[in-house]
């Protein structure tokens, strides 16, 4: 009995994914654990492995095209099975799998044949290039569209079967900003098209304002050292790196603050009781952010390793793809680069951001008159305005100081 493969679900917002790249291709052997697809969703491009030993009999969704989380994308069977349009299998007799085979091979030349058309077509027109698959191009010509006017949004801007299907033609004397949002990753690839997509998706659905605010962490740095003198082992889970020490203060601000423990979308507003936190992480071809959930109830030790962990794996393209949602709040570190202030992007459907910048050195007189050297951190927290309001946002960012400033809290 063919079995089928699913268009995984990623993340906590994802409806539907698309279908990058076949990797197999029909009637190729697979074996269970073999890559046979990618996918485009939550900022990365997610690889299908196969749920079964078999043959690729069928791909029901191609390259470009969209399908529904846990929907069936393709199917793994015996050889000389067959999956009608409806997904029902009959056994195909053996003697007649030559003939299917030839099958095939002519449909494959079609399919050939029609690309080159397509190529043609653009090579001689004056109209700018459009990547489009077989069937929408086909659908478009029953209903005298030009697929020219319509914006993909399949792989590498391909135009997809749902795109002409959902196309509704009207005047263009100006380009709206819905428009504008369709067109957000056109020409881009894979992560990268994905990552301008959430990026234009959050600032166009959310009211993002920025505050800033520097924490004296001349304390806590002694603090650490403190610690490091007394405990009688070696600390290397990262308990006591600046970023976990970061993330433990936003932690206990958060449970504080409840209400930006949340997450918006769709209209709909949702507190969430585990704090669940999303951590920024810069790769080869992009951003990813894996999350590290349940925060509020790991020492720093547990904390340390975990971000840690998490870290490691995402550079390393081996954490697990649940890894990368349900977060609840995310932070974002450019201390290394230098940066001081920034204006961080929400991660939506969070309503809040926070960014970290570099160690400052500054000098100030103290209360006998002298001049002391302090160590800053610029903090920068993006929030919806939606949601919060700029006093308890202001609130929220000052409790995080606070702790930061008062670092034995952070143990309690």
């Amino acid at each position: 009995m063919a079995t089928e493969i699913i268009m995984p679900k990623l993340g906590l917002t994802m409806t539907e994914g698309t279908v990058y790249e076949w990797v197999k291709n029909e009637g190729d052997e697979v074996k269970k654990g073999d890559i046979v697809a990618a996918i485009n969703s939550e900022k990365l491009t997610a690889d299908v492995d196969a749920p079964v030993d078999g043959i690729l009999i069928k791909i029901l969704v191609h390259e470009g095209e969209d399908a529904k989380c846990k929907d069936p994308i393709g199917y793994i069977g015996a050889a000389g099975e067959k999956v009608g349009e409806g997904g029902a299998v009959e056994q195909v007799p053996v003697e007649s799998k030559e003939e299917a085979d030839n099958a095939e091979q002519v449909e494959e030349s079609q399919v050939q044949a029609d690309k080159q058309s397509i190529v043609a077509e653009q090579g001689n027109s004056d109209k700018e290039r459009v990547f489009v698959t077989p069937l929408a191009r086909k659908i478009a010509a029953e209903k005298g569209l030009d697929y020219h006017q319509i914006i993909g949004t399949g792989g590498n801007g391909r135009v997809t079967r749902r795109d002409v299907e959902n196309y509704v033609p009207t005047a263009r004397p100006v380009e709206t900003s819905s428009v504008a949002s369709a067109k957000a990753g056109a020409g881009l690839t894979g992560m990268r098209q994905v990552i301008a997509q959430r990026m234009m998706s959050s600032l166009q659905n959310t009211a993002q304002v920025t505050l800033q605010l520097k924490a004296d962490i001349t304390k806590l740095m002694s603090f650490r050292k403190e610690l490091k003198q007394k405990v009688n082992q070696p600390l290397v889970d990262g308990q006591l790196s600046l970023t976990t020490l970061v993330t433990k203060a936003a932690i206990l601000a958060l449970k504080d603050t409840p209400k930006m423990n949340a997450w918006y979308h769709d209209g709909l507003y949702e507190k969430v009781t585990d704090v669940n936190i999303g951590m920024a992480v810069a790769v080869d071809n992009g951003l990813v952010v894996p999350v590290v959930k349940s925060a509020d109830s790991m020492t720093l030790t547990e904390l340390g390793r975990s971000l840690n962990s998490v870290i490691t794996d995402a550079r390393e393209g081996t954490l697990e793809s649940s890894a990368y949602s349900g977060g609840t709040f995310t932070i974002s570190n450019l201390g290394k680069s230098g940066v001081e202030y920034f204006t961080p992007v929400i991660n939506q459907p969070e309503i809040g951001i926070l960014g970290v910048g570099t160690l400052l050195k500054e000098l100030a007189l103290n209360d006998d008159g002298k001049v002391n050297q302090l160590l800053k951190l610029p903090l920068s927290l993006t929030f919806d305005h939606q949601i919060i309001d700029g006093a308890p946002a202001a609130d929220f960012l000052a409790e995080i100081v606070s702790y930061l400033e008062d670092p034995y809290m952070l143990v309690l």
